[in-house]
């Protein structure tokens, strides 16, 4: 029988995947054999004679599972971006078996035995910066995991470790299949008052492919966004709503409550035979908040300053929609409706006059001109690399001298088989081995507004601040310089990772950053001095409403993650309403739940870590502070954020290497001005 190529090293250009040669029947066989390898590399370790040191046992360890690792990366990037029903089938065999075998390694007495000599020994070792941080991660990688525990405690690990694994595969199968089932038909042309043209012939485009007359509007992003910011139809509005934020929610066969309630109470037991008070203490160990006392105080903190803000923006909205439409209670559907109208009211600023100056092939020349001009990278779309689907763009990233620096994927459209939101994921870390710094494979996936017939791909100002997001993301992929690939790239404390997305986004705010792909996708002319104004000018509508959103989801988070015992919650939407309590501006609507389609926690990484995305926010107002009191295209800051941050990956505790680029600790004043929340 012929070789999974799965199983082999790539013969393609680059080392790239081969996408279209591999069959799903492939992945099952090859993440077995994956498996079986990867035992007998950690058999290898832990059968040397010789004495344990850093390079056959720590070094070794860390370059072990290579084809496995590669393997998982393709399918399991495959099954978020281009999922159907057989490749979840096989996510859900294959998941425990990776568990198994991640505990069959963490739990590994001999291996732990050679891994803790060297760890003992390391005083007397003269090791590198890098090599310390890889030791000290390798070792409490174990005593994190249950490596000290007796046999009985170390089965019951392997047995919760395995459950976790099936059920946030299943929590995000049903959130995919939720957003894919519905879609609001309309057949009176009257019910599209107010929408752009862009979103009705959208919708129409929609109708069509699904072979039904009139307009279909959907969950995906680019579909319910428009209509609940622009459809007059306030009941329609509310109908989507719902639909929307019910997903997970509605007693059926795709109801995910028993399953967040099962995944918090399993996280929280896991913690507690690992010798931590909660699933927080367990996860911010490793993170620069270091605790949930940190996080909770920083949230509340922020909370006191963005509340009052958040609370007279709030009354306003009330006040104005009141004047216009006689609205005597705003609910949660008219948030984006009359936001919008007020937006308009007072910068004389829409999406839709921003959009002509945001096709997506502008803002994607943009945001390369951008990359280009910071770090020196250069962009070159290539068509000889396999993609796992049509619309995927693919392109070879080199240096100033030439040289290869990444392979880059770039995929932007909904899709069916695709989850929503947008993410940076890699088919292939950075590494140096054997005197050759084997380059990455990077990839970011979004779910912007499709072009139609009529129209290419016109970005709403918001998609624009998302593709500039993840792709900063992606630089911290690209520009990855570590020798080992568990440190590599975006490898580094989860509350630190959003630096170098949130910080590129202050670049969409900024005229001479603007003024290089900002043009009119049928004139060629550049955006007008008054609307850079308008989109600075409006930077801070609503954000003290922004804020209190994010810190309301964070501590969302925490109340699952930090409390004493999930033990004790019996009912989802009970245990939310009470986290909401203090930043609730709207009524609560019955049908409503977030936390049974909060995936960021319950099917991503950031259980225990949402705050990290308002934490990272003050690191990117003190750093974008720096570029501008220099020069937002200056080479020196640039050079010194590559070097310090973008470069380093996890290599070091990420407050040395911010300190290093900045030279002070950050200040969180810069972010509270940005936000509009304290005077400048």
């Amino acid at each position: 029988m012929a070789k999974n190529l799965l199983n082999q090293k790539f013969s393609t250009k680059y080392n790239t995947a081969p996408f279209s040669k591999i069959e799903n029947s492939f992945y099952l066989e090859a993440f077995k054999k994956g498996i079986e390898d990867a035992k007998m590399e950690i058999d290898g370790i832990t059968n040397n004679p010789a004495t344990p040191t850093f390079k056959n046992t720590i070094e070794a360890l860390d370059f072990s599972g290579e084809q496995l690792n590669r393997i998982s990366s393709i399918f399991f990037n495959l099954n978020s971006a281009e999922t159907n029903e057989e490749i979840q089938k096989i996510a859900q065999e294959v998941s425990p078996l990776l568990s198994e075998f991640s505990n069959d390694v963490t739990l590994n007495e001999a291996l732990f035995k050679r891994v803790k000599a060297v760890y003992n020994a390391k005083d007397s070792l003269n090791l590198t910066t890098e090599q310390q941080t890889l030791l000290d991660k390798k070792y409490k990688g174990f005593s994190r995991n249950g490596a000290n525990l007796p046999d009985e405690k170390k089965q019951e690990l392997r047995e919760i470790d395995k459950e976790l694994s099936q059920l946030s595969l299943k929590f995000g199968e049903n959130v995919l299949a939720e957003t894919n089932k519905y879609e609001l038909h309309i057949t009176n042309e009257a019910d599209l008052d107010g929408l752009p043209e862009s979103a009705i012939e959208d919708a129409k485009q929609t109708a069509e492919q699904k072979e039904k007359e009139g307009w279909i509007i959907t969950l995906q992003y680019p579909s319910y966004v428009p209509f609940m910011t622009y459809a007059k139809n306030r009941e329609l509005r509310k109908k989507l709503s719902l639909a929307f934020a019910s997903k997970g929610f509605n007693n059926d066969e795709l109801d995910n409550q028993d399953i967040v309630l099962k995944i918090v109470k399993l996280r929280h037991k896991r913690a507690n035979l690992l010798g931590y008070k909660t699933h927080a203490h367990f996860v911010l160990e490793e993170r620069m908040a270091k605790n949930p006392e940190t996080v909770t105080t920083f949230l509340n903190d922020l909370l006191e300053k963005a509340k009052p803000a958040a609370k007279q923006e709030f009354d306003k909205l009330t006040e104005f929609a009141k004047e216009l439409d006689g609205i005597d209670q705003l609910q949660k559907w008219d948030a984006s409706y009359y936001s919008e109208k007020l937006k308009q009211k007072l910068f004389d600023l829409d999406d839709e006059k921003l959009k002509p100056y945001f096709k997506l092939e502008n803002v994607i020349n943009g945001v390369f001109t951008i990359a280009n001009k910071l770090f020196g990278l250069q962009f070159e779309e290539i068509n000889d690399i396999d993609k796992y689907h049509n619309d995927v763009l693919t392109y070879k990233v080199t240096d100033t001298e030439g040289n290869y620096i990444s392979i880059f994927y770039a995929d932007f459209f909904p899709r069916e088989g695709k989850r929503g939101g947008a993410w940076m994921t890699v088919y292939k870390p950075q590494y140096k081995k054997d005197g050759k710094n084997d380059r990455p494979h990077i990839s970011i996936v979004c779910n912007f507004t499709k072009p139609t017939k009529n129209k290419p791909s016109l970005l709403t100002f918001n998609e624009v601040t998302t593709l500039f997001h993840e792709f900063g993301h992606a630089l911290h992929g690209m520009l990855a310089n570590t020798t080992y690939p568990s440190l590599s790239g975006t490898s580094v404390f989860w509350d630190f990772v959003e630096l170098p997305s949130q910080v590129l986004e202050n670049w969409c705010f900024e005229k001479e950053a603007l003024e290089l792909f900002a043009t009119h996708y049928e004139t060629g002319e550049v955006i007008p001095m008054d609307l850079i104004e308008k989109i600075k000018a409006s930077a801070t509508f609503n954000e003290g409403m922004q804020t209190l959103r994010q810190i309301s989801f964070g501590l969302l988070d925490m109340s699952w993650h930090a409390g004493e015992s999930p033990e004790n919650i019996s009912s989802v939407k009970a245990h939310e309403l009470e986290a909401f309590k203090n930043t609730q501006l709207y009524p609560d609507v019955a049908e409503n739940c977030m936390s049974t389609s909060f995936s960021h926690i319950f099917q991503g990484g950031y259980s225990s870590g949402y705050y990290s995305y308002k934490w990272a926010e003050v690191l990117d107002a003190d750093a974008f502070e720096y570029f501008k009191e220099v020069g937002i295209f200056s080479k020196t800051v640039a050079t010194k954020f590559k070097d310090n941050v973008l470069s380093q990956g996890g290599t070091e505790d990420p407050m040395v290497l911010y300190k290093r680029f900045r030279g002070k600790e950050p200040e969180p004043e810069a972010l509270l001005k940005r936000a509009g929340l304290i005077e400048k």
